[in-house]
């Protein structure tokens, strides 16, 4: 029995490590950003209601998150999210069925296509960023402003450090 015991408690870093609570947290936070964006009065209503019936989930926020306001190619859409371009392209598919982004002729290369936001995704964008800027403030009530600022300091120094944030 001391060794079952001893076992579980030898195994617990599986639950606990950094990488783990890291995920955790990302998700929270990802949810809680969808559930505002379900209630935004800044987000267009039919794709609140998508957010609400939780038809748009954490990877649709790839786009939110990644699609500079200039538009970008589905490459570097891809690439930023840390995705492929065959997963990038079905989430724009979906995006540009919901009217939030559209593809155009990249006028540099005639091979290549840009995805945009419409003026319907830069309302969706706006409400991402007032829901991002609610789950933040509710992070530092939670966790206390101190903790918030060491929190966010240390995560963009170890995200930093592999050129994620360039």
């Amino acid at each position: 029995m001391a060794s079952e015991a001893f076992d579980l408690h030898a195994d617990a870093w599986r639950q606990t490590h950094l990488g783990r609570l890291l995920g955790h947290a990302m998700r929270r936070f990802d949810a809680r950003v969808l559930q505002l964006m379900a209630r935004s009065a800044e987000a267009p209503l039919a794709l609140s209601n998508l957010a609400a019936r939780e038809q748009v989930g954490a990877a649709h926020v790839h786009i939110t998150r990644h699609l500079s306001p200039a538009g970008d190619r589905l490459t570097q859409l891809a690439e930023r999210a840390g995705m492929t371009k065959q997963s990038m392209a079905a989430l724009v598919d979906q995006c540009e069925a919901w009217g939030i982004v559209v593809r155009e002729p990249d006028p540099h290369d005639a091979r290549a296509r840009i995805v945009r936001y419409t003026p319907l995704g830069l309302s969706w964008r706006e409400a991402f960023r007032q829901a991002v800027a609610q789950a933040e403030a509710e992070f530092r009530a939670e966790v206390g402003e101190e903790v918030a600022a060491v929190i966010g300091l240390g995560l963009e120094a170890y995200a930093g450090g592999d050129g994620a944030l360039a």
